[in-house]
């Protein structure tokens, strides 16, 4: 991987990756990376050359046409974006990692991708994913955290957890980086399955806000507290339309709420007030 508008040494890097395909339902994972990206005007330093692990029979490439002449032609593959610190606000420069999930060759696409990381100097990934789950779009969107750091988990409210199944290359990235001794957080938010269509800025803003509680610093939300709250009325409204939708959301919400412990409430509030803290104390953003 050959990097360019790299100047100089980074500052403590964490990178922030995700990947479209199997681990991004509603594109919810690549619409944080995304969102970051346009927020901090992030500049493009490097991008896998996609020969060797996507079939663009599957993943295909696009082409941009103007006056019936070719002018562009994207093809599929990870990119990695730079935001420095002085465009972030936080003390540490952030690589953006934007992907499709490759379709082969996978050992080698992580490989490759773990090198680049290393060798920009990054201190810790974290992995952002988004599944399909039985979870009532009324209610805050679970984020499950996992990784090797307890004390990191728990400060952000969760527990290590165990699972036995199919992996994405969120996942292979995951162990792959922990077998390069680089540290790595993996956040996995469920999308309501019955409301998978993208976007989902309510589960894009959960993303975000775990982002921030890991790396324990405001993050841009722009627009996205407004558009969540839009996306949730608006599907209210679709499933009072319906008599079946509404009873099963019901059913939903009544599972969620007999689950939560009232100290996990309690620990949801307390955090929801640091991130309070932490945006009154960047005097540059003033998102909700």
């Amino acid at each position: 991987m050959k990097f360019s508008d790299v100047d100089g040494p980074l500052l403590h890097p964490v990178a922030v990756a995700a990947f479209e395909g199997w681990n991004d339902a509603a594109e919810a994972a690549s619409g944080t990376v995304n969102h970051l990206g346009i927020a901090w005007q992030s500049t493009p330093i490097a991008a896998i050359d996609p020969d060797d692990f996507y079939d663009f029979q599957v993943n295909r490439p696009v082409i941009e046409v103007v006056g019936g002449k070719a002018e562009r032609l994207v093809w599929p593959t990870t990119r990695l974006s730079l935001a420095r610190a002085s465009a972030t606000g936080l003390p540490r420069d952030v690589v953006l990692v934007h992907g499709v999930e490759p379709n082969m060759r996978w050992r080698g696409f992580t490989d490759e991708l773990i090198g680049g990381l290393t060798e920009l100097g990054v201190e810790m990934v974290i992995l952002v994913g988004a599944l399909l789950a039985d979870s009532p779009h009324t209610r805050p969107v679970p984020v499950q955290v996992s990784g090797t750091n307890t004390h990191l988990l728990r400060s952000v409210g969760s527990e290590p957890s165990d699972y036995k199944g199919s992996s994405g290359i969120v996942g292979v990235l995951a162990y792959a980086c922990a077998g390069a001794d680089l540290p790595t957080v993996s956040l996995w938010a469920s999308v309501p399955h019955y409301v998978a269509q993208a976007p989902s800025p309510k589960v894009t803003l959960a993303l975000l806000r775990t982002v921030e509680d890991i790396l324990d610093a405001p993050l841009p939300m722009a627009d996205l507290p407004e558009e969540a709250r839009a996306w949730e009325r608006g599907v209210d409204e679709l499933a009072q339309q319906d008599s079946d939708v509404a009873e099963y959301v019901r059913t939903l919400e009544e599972a969620k709420d007999a689950t939560d412990l009232p100290e996990a409430s309690g620990d949801a509030i307390a955090r929801e007030f640091e991130r309070y803290l932490r945006r009154r104390g960047n005097h540059g953003d003033g998102e909700a």
